[in-house]
């Protein structure tokens, strides 16, 4: 038998090389894609909502009735409940002399 492994692969003559990423060269691939039936399917603009300003999000667990009254005042108010948070905290804040940075 020999001594080589029956399994092993000499990777000595692989070596890699940088790709050209000149507008030129990249044009030129992207018409020998299209040539041969490759079509770029990236979407061409975000689909769906805007982002939202309120994307932070608070999870507070606070006693049954706590809940009850801030889910009755936001309903009363017609507004939602992130934004009698967002009040509560301005507020504080305004009392304890912390900027925010929001006006």
């Amino acid at each position: 038998m020999s001594d080589d492994k029956a399994f092993s692969i000499d990777v000595g003559g692989l070596k890699s090389r940088a790709k050209d990423h000149t507008p030129q060269a990249v044009e030129k691939v992207d018409r020998a894609g299209e040539a041969h039936g490759f079509v770029d399917r990236s979407p061409k603009k975000k689909r769906g909502r805007p982002p939202s300003p309120r994307t932070g999000q608070v999870h507070a667990k606070v006693l049954p009735h706590v809940s009850e009254e801030i889910s009755a005042e936001a309903k009363r108010r017609g507004v939602q409940q992130g934004v009698l948070i967002e009040e509560a905290w301005s507020h504080y804040c305004a009392e304890h002399g912390i900027d925010t940075g929001i006006e």
